[in-house]
């Protein structure tokens, strides 16, 4: 009986399946400015990683309401309570992008395993997932809360290899976020990294190349489909 050698696709979820540009209109208020968002989600990335360096931990939830109040800080611009109620009601029911759908019915048809690993916190159902209409197509999600660290961590990428009793080398996570697959293949598994806006290749020497690279998820889903089918 031949062994099936495709990997378990693990998918990143913010930015990669949901849309964060639906923050947008928030900053575009309080700042005069939407392209905040990105300086906010950067502050966000940077200091959730810094928690785990320095052996910390705050939930990912925590640390994005404090870096809204930072930015603001910075920008000379008051935050009111409103605001923060505003900003975690569209973190919680942020859209699927158009082409994921498509994208993960072509590996669910493949035969592929789909989970998620966020370093978002777990919450109640409805969850962000089954919101945006893409539950179905992932047999677990993961949440860092489990290790109490934030993915690049080894230990995040780990927890998903013992929950499904696998090796890391048996993983793939689809990520748009470059940071998070150089983790995951630094930590074993391979990589596909997803080239939407805003994030792009680092060339830099000893920053592994990702195994497979699109600007498209359905792109993305058949390369990765093409290159595990036997010929």
């Amino acid at each position: 009986m031949p062994t099936d050698t495709r990997p378990i696709l693990v998918f990143d979820v913010n930015e990669t399946l949901l849309d964060i540009s639906t923050l947008t209109p928030l900053f575009t208020r309080l700042f005069n400015d939407g392209n905040i968002l990105r300086e906010w989600f950067a502050q966000l990335v940077l200091y959730s990683q810094t928690l785990t360096l320095s052996g910390l931990y705050t939930p990912f939830g925590e640390i994005g309401v404090g870096a809204l109040r930072m930015v603001a800080d910075i920008h000379g611009v008051e935050i009111t309570d409103a605001n923060i109620d505003e900003l975690k009601t569209r973190m919680g029911k942020m859209p699927a992008y158009a082409n994921v759908v498509p994208a993960l019915t072509l590996l669910k048809e493949a035969g592929f395993r789909l989970v998620t690993l966020t370093n978002s916190e777990s919450s109640e159902s409805p969850t962000p997932l089954e919101k945006a209409g893409l539950s179905e197509f992932f047999e677990r999600s993961f949440h860092i809360e489990a290790v109490r660290q934030f993915k690049p961590a080894p230990a995040t990428y780990n927890l998903v290899a013992e929950a499904l009793s696998v090796s890391t080398s048996e993983l793939c996570l689809v990520a748009c976020h470059l940071w998070d697959t150089i983790g995951a293949q630094a930590a074993g598994c391979q990589g596909a990294f997803l080239l939407r806006p805003h994030n792009a290749l680092l060339p830099a020497n000893h920053v592994p190349t990702p195994d497979y690279m699109a600007d498209d998820l359905r792109t993305l889903a058949q390369q990765i489909i093409a290159q595990n089918t036997d010929s």
